[in-house]
């Protein structure tokens, strides 16, 4: 269990630390968020790819057990990219992640519940709304409470 929860704060630090990074990339590239997904992505496959070989070795190409729906998940990827560069250059790092943040955990909890793709369905309680009830206010208050401090010093 604290393997798992270490690796997920991680995890959410280089979701952050990418995001800021794709959004530098963003800048020097041009108007359009292709350019940067193409280097990002480009970049996460060679690395992935040099970081397999070296550590699963011919394992790498073992896919015969792979589901054929699987293979959608690097146009996902995508689609992450340049969603969170677009929100970033308009809404900001801080908003845009714990906008990403408060919907990963609300769509996680609706594939957990209804157990779509595969996941152990998981009965879905009112704690949990709750939970993401208080994130989503937590968020109101960071973003509106900003605009007031804004608003009282001009």
């Amino acid at each position: 269990m604290l393997a798992g929860l270490v690796l997920a704060l991680i995890a959410g630090s280089l979701v952050s630390l990418q995001n800021i990074f794709n959004n530098r990339v963003n800048e020097k590239t041009g108007p359009g968020s292709w350019s940067t997904t193409t280097l990002v992505l480009g970049m996460g496959f060679i690395a992935s790819f040099g970081m397999s070989l070296v550590v699963e070795g011919k394992a790498t190409f073992s896919l015969h057990n792979m589901e054929p729906w699987y293979w959608i998940s690097g146009l996902i990827g995508v689609g992450v990219v340049i969603c969170l560069v677009e929100a970033t250059r308009l809404l900001g790092a801080t908003f845009a992640i714990s906008i990403v943040m408060t919907s990963q955990l609300g769509f996680a909890l609706l594939w957990d519940s209804l157990g779509w793709l595969g996941l152990e369905k998981v009965p879905f309680t009112m704690n949990q709304l709750i939970g993401v009830l208080v994130i989503v206010g937590g968020i109101l208050v960071f973003k509106l409470g900003g605009k007031r401090e804004q608003q009282e010093t001009a």
